[in-house]
């Protein structure tokens, strides 16, 4: 009996050397592979985690710099930022702090340059809309109107449509189309939440063109 259990032992021992000299080495590479690809997947994980930490500190920075008024400093820290870190959303979000403090002391072209940087290299819509609404408004101090409405038609961001509404009614009433900034205006107020208070800067302006919206009873009554 234990001789004929040493047999089937035997063979399926010699059927397995079999199966591995065949497969063998498509098994380990398979496996290592894995191996490997998770290895590598955590290790991404820790490198972009290690990344946000250091880019949130240094944005820190840039930030402190651009409240105390210190342009120039803060745009020699944005400068570094930008180029370790730059495809994190801290960068993005730096500059248009930066670009802010640029415009209020004068440095118009810097601000732009900056400015024209997120709206095309920004990952994050919401980012690409804040900086061609900047735009706008930039344009449409030096009357640059053309330049504006396309800036306004580069945003697409669902959740910006009011708020370009309304800059877009700025510069066509800019341009004497008074019926297309009066429309402009309508969409902008429909468009925002009641609960926002910007909503009260659009009334005032359809109000000031003789077409202050129709507010419910209930919103109406003193």
């Amino acid at each position: 009996m234990a001789t004929q259990l040493d047999l089937q032992e035997q063979e399926q021992l010699d059927t397995l050397k079999v199966f591995w000299r065949q497969y063998g080495n498509l098994i380990t590479w398979t496996l290592t592979l894995c191996l490997a690809a998770f290895a590598g997947w955590s290790g991404w994980q820790w490198y972009q985690r290690d990344q946000a930490v250091k880019a949130g500190a240094m944005f820190d920075e840039v930030d402190r710099a651009v409240q105390a008024a210190e342009v120039d400093k803060a745009a020699r820290l944005f400068a570094e930022l930008k180029q370790r870190y730059g495809s994190t959303t801290f960068t993005p979000q730096a500059a248009l702090g930066l670009a802010r403090l640029q415009l209020d002391k004068g440095k118009a072209d810097d601000a732009k340059a900056l400015l024209k940087w997120v709206a095309e290299s920004a990952k994050e819509p919401e980012y690409q809309a804040a900086a061609q609404l900047r735009l706008a408004g930039i344009a449409l101090d030096e009357k640059k109107f053309d330049d504006a409405l396309k800036a306004l038609d580069a945003v697409k961001a669902p959740t910006f449509d009011a708020l370009v509404a309304d800059r877009r009614g700025d510069v066509l009433l800019a341009q004497g189309k008074r019926a297309e900034a009066l429309a402009a205006y309508q969409a902008a107020y429909k468009g925002m939440d009641e609960k926002v208070e910007y909503r009260r800067l659009i009334e005032a302006k359809l109000t000031s063109l003789g077409a202050a919206p129709d507010k419910p009873a209930a919103e109406a009554r003193p």
